[in-house]
């Protein structure tokens, strides 16, 4: 693994109090850099690149536990199916029913584009930053 030099352990303290804080000015702070070096740091492709690559692995950390969370919230709907409160069943069943057809449609969706890149050939592209 390559050392880091000074810059770029400035450079990482940067992203991750960006990654923190609700401000370029209190990340700025919590790095111990000025905030103007946060913002030409920011026009530099190669901070953009880490800094984007970082939010992207916050993000799929929360798509993960969102996915964990959504096997305990079908769980909740199907109990409530079954609840004895007429009104909660009736919800619960409008709520599945409901993100059933969501799913239908997205997977309708995604099956569409796939047959519309092969007719192009270009196959599946991976997403522009």
């Amino acid at each position: 693994m390559k050392e880091l030099n000074n810059t770029e352990l400035r450079q990482e303290r940067a992203i991750i109090a960006l990654l923190a804080e609700p401000s370029i000015e209190a990340a700025a702070k919590t790095a111990e850099v000025s905030d103007v070096t946060i913002w030409r740091w920011m026009k530099q492709p190669e901070f953009k690149s880490r800094l984007r690559d970082a939010r992207r692995a916050v993000v799929e950390g929360a798509i993960g536990r969102l996915q964990s969370a959504a096997t305990e919230a079908v769980d909740t709907l199907r109990r409530n199916l079954t609840c004895g409160t007429p009104s909660v069943e009736v919800r619960a069943a409008a709520t599945i029913l409901d993100q059933a057809v969501r799913c239908l449609e997205l997977f309708d969706l995604a099956e569409r584009v796939e047959h519309l890149e092969a007719r192009l050939g270009d196959g599946p592209r991976e997403a522009q930053p």
